[in-house]
């Protein structure tokens, strides 16, 4: 259940950043998905709206990186690289 380990863990980072009840949306997340990870982005995208259902980045653009390199040191880790928000009328920030 490697998988869903790295599932909780990127639920929990997304929690932390796009808290529930927040005025502020996420409109895009990026991911970066190591070689050796066990993950694939395909079993990503089909967990992501479970996995970010009650925070502020349930209807955002998922964008994932996959390195093909694994001598990377993260290359059995899936990260959280970058979270955008919605600033509100007038565009995203």
């Amino acid at each position: 259940m490697h998988e869903e380990a790295l599932l909780r863990d990127l639920r929990r980072k997304v929690r932390e950043l796009a808290p529930a009840g927040g005025t502020v949306r996420i409109v895009r997340v990026r991911l970066w998905v190591g070689a050796l990870a066990h993950v694939t982005p395909g079993s990503i995208r089909r967990r992501w709206p479970e996995v970010v259902a009650d925070t502020s980045a349930a209807e955002c653009q998922l964008e994932i990186d996959l390195s093909t390199d694994p001598s990377d040191p993260a290359a059995q880790r899936v990260r959280l690289v970058e979270m955008t928000a919605d600033d509100g009328p007038g565009g995203v920030g």
